[in-house]
């Protein structure tokens, strides 16, 4: 009789929490990952947990929401049974209007969150001189500002994770032989080799550049501007990130992108300017072909399940993408939405 019931393939937001959901059920959960907790994307800087704008309304933006939803519980809980920090806050968002155009659509938008959001949060159009010093330029003078949106602490809040499958019976490991159902969480690497066997592309990388600046504004909102997140965390530092790269030939390398990003955000929050930069990162994101993540039975390896491709909104998924993929692995019972499905990006 195997000893593990779930190996998994991945240390990083979707892996983990794929096993941490597994073993809150009681499952003996194997995580396997040669380069360690989040050795990959999850190991990066922003942690934006934004939401979809809440118009066109379709299975990927009513997943996100249901798992936006579910995130406050869910990292208070991996808290407590991990005894570590994740640096989750349900902070809002603050976005520049730029012109009348923009104004009309964000307080239309205001009228569908209503419904679509169901009454859970908000999406609303103040005035930018209700936030102060913690505002960015607007040529209108307005915001959007909604109370959805959240923030993570990436490294934090993986290791949390990691530590609360150990904490629940389980083990993340460099090496061992699989046992039990196996998932498949292995970024875009997995991407790019799973595209190979496949012989079309089915997804990949997309490579980011981040920063991390010292500036203490724990509990204020993030800002959207200029297509960049800015998120303060609580440990006194602002991230702001961050590029989107097709096309790369180091994956872990910063260059003068990463200049750009930090001019681009100072010039649209001029707080910021003279704030000492400490820290510049790289990974690469997996981007499954269908833009949404690719959870369920593994289309290659017989009985096998993958959980990828969680571009951009990786953590934001990751309690709902747990629960999911558990419901499956454990109990046979399938929640995937449509759109989901490894074959949605064949």
């Amino acid at each position: 009789m195997a000893t593990v019931d779930v190996t998994i393939y991945g240390a990083g937001a979707f892996g983990l929490a794929v096993g941490y959901a597994c073993a809150s059920r009681g499952a003996k959960v194997r995580v396997i990952d040669p380069n360690g907790v989040a050795s990959g994307s999850s190991g990066g800087l922003v942690g934006a947990l934004a939401p979809h704008v809440p118009e066109n309304w379709n299975t990927k933006k009513a997943f996100q929401f249901d798992s936006l939803i579910m995130a406050e519980a869910f990292w208070s809980e991996v808290e407590r049974v991990s005894g570590e920090s994740c640096g989750y806050l349900r902070s809002g968002r603050v976005q520049p209007l730029a012109d009348d155009r923009a104004v009309d659509l964000a307080q239309a938008r205001a009228v569908t969150a209503a419904d679509l959001w169901q009454g859970q949060a908000e999406w609303s159009v103040l005035s930018v001189d209700q936030f102060g010093a913690w505002a960015p330029k607007s040529e209108t003078g307005l915001v959007v500002f909604d109370t959805l949106t959240a923030r993570i602490h990436p490294r934090r809040a993986t290791r949390a994770l990691a530590a609360g499958i150990i904490a629940l019976g389980g083990e993340v490991v460099s090496e061992a032989k699989p046992e039990g159902q196996v998932v498949y969480a292995t970024g875009w690497r997995g991407m790019v080799d799973l595209s190979e066997q496949l012989g079309k592309s089915v997804g990949g990388g997309v490579k980011g550049q981040a920063a991390l600046l010292r500036y203490d504004a724990a509990d204020l909102p993030q800002l959207f501007a200029d297509s960049l997140h800015i998120v303060p965390h609580a440990d006194g530092t602002v991230a702001i990130g961050s590029t989107s790269e097709r096309e790369f030939e180091s994956p872990n390398a910063v260059d003068h992108q990463i200049e750009d990003v930090i001019a681009r955000a100072i010039g649209a929050f001029p707080v910021l300017k003279g704030a000492e930069v400490i820290e510049r990162w790289a990974g690469v994101r997996p981007r499954a072909k269908s833009r949404a993540p690719m959870l369920g039975q593994h289309p290659v390896i017989d009985g096998a399940f993958i959980a990828n491709g969680g571009f951009k909104i990786g953590f934001g998924m990751a309690p709902k993408v747990g629960a999911v993929m558990a419901d499956l692995i454990l109990d046979g019972i399938d929640h995937i939405p449509d759109g989901f499905r490894p074959e949605d990006s064949l």
